[in-house]
This record gives C-alpha cells, sequence and structure tokens, in this order.
C-alpha cells in the first residue's frame, strides 16, 4: 500500500473505532450491530467476562448493555493502527468523557464489502488509571 492509501486507510478504520463508541455510549444498538462483521468471524472479551464467539453472541452481549442506557460517555483515546495484511487492529485507551482511562482495549478490523468492520473486541482494566495526555505528549 502506498503512503497515501495507507494514510486513508487508516483514517477509515480509526473513524469505524470511533463508531464503536459512539454507539456505545448512545446506546445505539442498530449502529453497533451495523458495525460488526457479517461474514467474518466474530469475537468479544468483555471486561471481566468469559470470551464469546460468533456474531450472534457478542451481539447478544451487547444487546443488554446498551439497553441499560449507560450513563457514561466512552471516549476511545490514544488510538493507534496496527497492520496486519488486510487485517487492521487499534490499540486504545477506554475512558468516561474527560475522566482518566480505565481500560485499555484492542479493536480488530476486516474490510468487508468495502467497509472496515468489527471483528474482535477485548477490553481490560488498567492497573492505575491514566489521565488525559496532551496531544504533543503522544508517541507515534
Amino acid at each position: 500500500m502506498i503512503d497515501r492509501e495507507r494514510a486513508r486507510e487508516e483514517a477509515l478504520v480509526l473513524e469505524a473505532n470511533q463508531e464503536f463508541y459512539r454507539a456505545f455510549s448512545r446506546g445505539d444498538f442498530a449502529a453497533m450491530s451495523e458495525l460488526w462483521a457479517k461474514a467474518a468471524s466474530v469475537a468479544c472479551l468483555h471486561p471481566g467476562a468469559r470470551l464469546l464467539c460468533g456474531r450472534h453472541a457478542v451481539l447478544s452481549s451487547f444487546r443488554e448493555l446498551l439497553a441499560a442506557a449507560p450513563a457514561w460517555k466512552m471516549v476511545s483515546r490514544d488510538a493507534r493502527v496496527h497492520w496486519l495484511g488486510q487485517c487492521a487492529f487499534v490499540t486504545c485507551l477506554e475512558a468516561n468523557g474527560e475522566q482518566p482511562a480505565h481500560l485499555a482495549a484492542t479493536n480488530i478490523f476486516v474490510l468487508e464489502d468495502g467497509r472496515w468492520r468489527m471483528v474482535h473486541h477485548h477490553a481490560g482494566p488498567l492497573s492505575v488509571p491514566e489521565p488525559r495526555r496532551p496531544p504533543s505528549a503522544l508517541v507515534n
């Protein structure tokens, strides 16, 4: 992939990652469902929960989580795209709005029908919450 194409695809992957957090924060199951892959295998590890495999199991878990209309705004911070051939994964921190980040996450995406779709989400607690860093402090 040439640099310009890579930058364009990276922006699209980061946008798909943001869609995940927007859908979660709004309690929008339809948007969450649309984001997850339909043909590729999917899996999810919510913090402290068992591994969920398959689109039905993963989306059922999100239906339950989102039905409770989160009282927080889940945001992604310090998101970075990593490439694995035709797949991309995003590493990021998860926080409640401007609060210190309390979870680390890995979100994996595949290009399916011309759109980056999620195939895996894994979030787990940080040992120490991490305050928001100024953009100039982020390392590439």
